[in-house]
């Protein structure tokens, strides 16, 4: 059985906050669909919150610790991400943007990434596309087609005749994650061979 890795990122500062629990929420979504296609899970969480000071200070120095080398790893290792952050000033957090400044532009090539957001009015909600999608337009990541912004008052309502409410919206671009995952080829383990340029220069034939 083919194991595939799911990792969300939550910029919440508080504790519990509402931007965690979608995170949780997405991420539980696309484990039981990917469950459904008989594929094995591993999920991991990485709170931004707990490596602020981390963070900080490798805009400083120029290194990382080794908790935010490992956050890192974990979500560039990914076979699926999901990027969630509160809303301040109409955009993503401070936080959230300094964590995905410190990855390499091309370590999210083609990786499924699911955006959500969470603020306190349903006016921020253009924030996933004019802000959340060309963030991870530029690091080449394969952004899921549903994103998913949850209001104060969508929490416990099931929508209308009109709209999607919250469980919904979440169960569809969860399943979009996990069907993007899992089309996607498996990652090869094996590291490409480095051959030194001095030996390709060696190898050169001329007629």
């Amino acid at each position: 059985m083919q194991t595939l890795k799911l990792v969300a990122v939550s910029a919440g500062l508080s504790a519990p906050s509402s931007t965690r629990l979608l995170a949780d929420r997405l991420l539980q979504a696309a484990r039981y669909r990917l469950a459904e296609q008989e594929f094995a899970v591993d999920v991991e969480v990485v709170e931004l919150r707990d490596l602020a000071v981390d963070i900080a200070k490798n805009f400083v120095t120029g290194f990382p610790s080794d908790a935010l080398q490992e956050a890192i790893d974990k979500v560039t290792g990914a076979d699926g991400v999901i990027a969630v952050t509160p809303v301040f000033t109409a955009s993503y957090s401070g936080l959230f943007k300094s964590f995905f400044d410190l990855i390499d532009p091309t370590a999210l090539a083609g990786t499924p990434v699911l955006i959500g957001a969470t603020g306190g009015t349903a006016r921020h909600s253009l924030v996933l596309d004019h802000a959340l999608r060309p963030l991870f337009a530029y690091l080449r990541a394969l952004t899921i087609p549903t994103a998913v912004y949850a209001a104060s008052e969508d929490w416990g309502t099931g929508g209308d005749d009109y709209t999607d409410g919250l469980p919904a919206r979440i169960t569809r671009a969860g399943r979009e994650l996990a069907d993007t995952v899992a089309a996607r080829p498996a990652r090869s383990t094996e590291e490409d061979e480095v051959v030194p340029f001095e030996q390709q220069l060696a190898d050169l034939r001329f007629d």
